[in-house]
C-alpha cells in the first residue's frame, strides 16, 4: 500500500465539487487512459487506522482496525476487523479478526499473500489461512527492533523490513522473516542513516532502500552514513547505491521490472511542497533518470503497476498540515516506454488518501481510506484499463 497522510481534513461536498471540476479540466488538457471504473460492492467493514490489502490471486483480502466503533476517537476501544472481496462475483465476506491486540497502534500495518496465507506484520504479528478461516500469531519478533512506519517486503520467500520510527528515534536495524519456518534472523548491519518513513522495493534480487538526509531533530547525518542501500538475501550483504537525486517524504515506491519508480510525496522545508516530480532508479547501471512532471504532485496515493502502467490515484495534492487539502478523484498513469503520464478517467467515488489498492491483472481495486475526525470511507472501485496490461517491461 502507498504512504499515510496524517491529520487529513473532512472537505464539504461542495468543496469536492469545486475541486472535482478543477482537476476535471485539468484531466481534459490530454487524452485519458481507456478504461472503465465500477463502484464495488459495499463492504461489510470500515478502517480508519493500520488498513492493509493483499491480493490472493482470486480475492482482495483486507484488514485493520476500526478506532471509533464503540466511543468514538476513543483509541483504546478499537477493535480489528477484517473481510474478502471477490471481484469475480462483486461480493464482500467478513472475515473473523485475530485475537484482539490491545491498546493503538499508528504507522503502517504491512501485508502480503505468501502464496498460502496473508501475513500481517507490523505492530500485529498474524498470519491468515483463507482455507481454514483461521488466523495464527507469527514468532515473536526480537524486541526493540522497529519503529513505526518501517519499510516492509515480500521478497517471495521471507518478508523483510527496515528502519522505522517516532517520538525522536530513527532506526537503521533490519530483520527478515520467514513464514515457512516461522522463523526471524537478524540482518547484518546496514551503511544506512537512521530513517522513521524510509523509502523502498523489492526488485526481483535485492531491497532498495533510501533514507533522507537530516536525523529527528533536523540535523544533517554523518557523511559516512549512506542515504541509500541494497540488501542481497542469497549473500546477506548491503552494498551502497546511487542516493535519490533529491529528498522525498511519503513518495510512493514501485518497480516495474526494470526500474524502481519513485512518484509523489513532499519535499521537506520550510516551507513543504508536494513534488510533482518523480525519479526512476536503473539498478543495472545505479543510476537516476528524471521523470515526466506530473499535473501535480499527491500524496498518500494508491499506486499499482499493470505490466504496463504506473497507476496512481487519489492522494492529496497538498503537503501535511494543509487545512484544506484538496483529494482529487482522478488518477495518472506513466507508461515508461512512452515517458509518458496520461490521466484516467474520473472515478466514481469521492478522492481519498490512503486508501488500500491492489492489481488483480485485470483491474486495479482502490478501496477505503480514513477521514480525520470523521466515520472512515469504506467503499471502494475497481478501474479496467481497456488494452492489455500484462505485458512485463525487457
Amino acid at each position: 500500500m502507498g504512504p499515510r497522510l496524517r491529520g487529513t481534513r473532512f472537505l464539504s461536498r461542495s468543496f469536492l465539487a469545486a475541486a472535482f471540476l478543477l482537476s476535471a479540466s485539468a484531466a481534459g488538457a490530454t487524452p485519458e487512459l481507456p478504461g472503465s471504473w465500477r463502484v464495488l460492492a459495499p463492504a461489510p467493514i470500515a478502517v480508519d487506522d493500520g488498513l492493509s490489502a493483499a491480493w490472493t490471486g482470486e480475492q482482495l483480502l483486507v484488514f485493520g482496525r476500526l478506532t471509533n466503533a464503540s466511543e468514538r476517537g476513543t483509541l483504546e476501544n478499537a477493535v480489528d476487523v477484517a473481510a474478502a472481496y471477490d471481484p469475480s462475483a462483486d461480493r464482500w465476506r467478513r472475515v473473523t479478526p485475530p485475537a484482539r491486540v490491545k491498546g493503538y497502534f499508528p504507522g503502517h500495518v504491512h501485508a502480503f499473500w505468501t502464496g498460502k496465507e496473508l501475513v500481517v506484520w507490523g505492530p500485529v504479528d498474524e498470519a491468515y489461512d483463507p482455507s481454514t478461516n483461521r488466523w495464527h500469531r507469527l514468532a515473536k519478533p526480537p524486541a526493540g527492533e522497529f519503529g513505526y512506519d518501517a519499510l516492509a517486503a515480500w521478497t517471495g520467500r521471507e518478508v523483510i523490513g527496515f528502519g522505522g520510527g517516532c517520538c525522536g528515534d530513527a532506526f537503521s536495524n533490519s530483520l527478515a522473516y520467514d513464514p515457512a519456518a516461522d522463523r526471524w534472523r537478524r540482518l547484518p548491519r546496514s551503511p544506512l542513516a537512521g530513517s522513521q518513513q524510509p523509502l523502498g522495493a523489492w526488485d526481483g534480487r535485492e531491497l532498495l532502500v533510501y533514507v533522507g538526509n537530516l536525523d529527528p531533530d533536523g540535523k544533517p547525518w554523518p557523511a559516512r552514513l549512506a542515504r541509500a542501500a541494497a540488501y542481497d538475501p542469497r549473500a546477506n550483504r548491503w552494498r551502497r547505491i546511487a542516493p535519490l537525486p533529491a529528498p522525498r517524504t511519503g513518495a510512493s515506491a514501485i518497480w516495474d521490472g526494470k526500474e524502481l519508480l519513485v512518484v509523489g510525496g513532499w519535499q521537506p522545508g520550510p516551507p513543504a511542497a508536494t513534488a510533482a516530480t518523480g525519479f526512476a532508479y536503473d539498478p543495472a547501471t545505479n543510476r537516476w533518470r528524471r521523470l515526466p512532471r506530473m499535473e501535480s504532485g499527491r500524496i498518500g496515493a494508491a499506486a499499482v503497476w499493470t505490466g504496463k502502467h504506473l497507476l496512481v490515484w487519489g492522494g492529496a495534492t497538498q503537503p501535511p498540515g494543509a487545512t484544506a487539502p484538496n483529494l482529487p478523484t482522478h488518477g495518472l498513469a506513466y507508461d515508461p516506454r512512452a515517458n509518458r503520464w496520461t490521466p484516467l478517467p474520473q472515478a466514481p467515488i469521492w478522492g481519498r488518501a490512503d486508501p488500500a489498492a491492489v492489481w488483480t491483472g485485470k483491474a486495479m481495486l482502490v478501496w477505503g481510506g480514513p477521514r480525520y475526525n470523521h466515520p472512515p470511507f469504506a467503499d471502494g472501485a475497481a478501474f479496467t484499463p481497456a488494452a492489455p496490461q500484462g505485458r512485463k517491461r525487457s
